[in-house]
């Protein structure tokens, strides 16, 4: 099965996010299929309002029609 989910990068205490298409048979930082974007919990917009964070709605909008399915803290971000 195939999901979009987040990827942990960074070091430690100051971690950020990719957003990936990925089997959901591989561990959380391996293997990707395709990255769609990324999420920084640390760093904020220009009005320190909101969390920075950026992706390809085009392509997973894609994925979705193929299949994919969305973890639920991907769905709670990009929505």
């Amino acid at each position: 099965m195939v999901k979009i989910r987040l990827s942990r990068k960074g070091i430690r205490k100051k971690p950020f996010y990719q957003i990936v298409v990925t089997d959901s048979r591989n561990s959380r930082d391996g293997r990707f299929i395709e990255k769609l974007g990324y999420f920084n919990p640390f760093n904020l917009n220009k009005d320190n309002k909101k969390l920075k964070i950026k992706f390809n709605r085009d392509r997973i909008d894609f994925w979705l029609s193929k299949g994919a399915i969305l973890s639920k803290r991907v769905h709670n971000l990009i929505k």
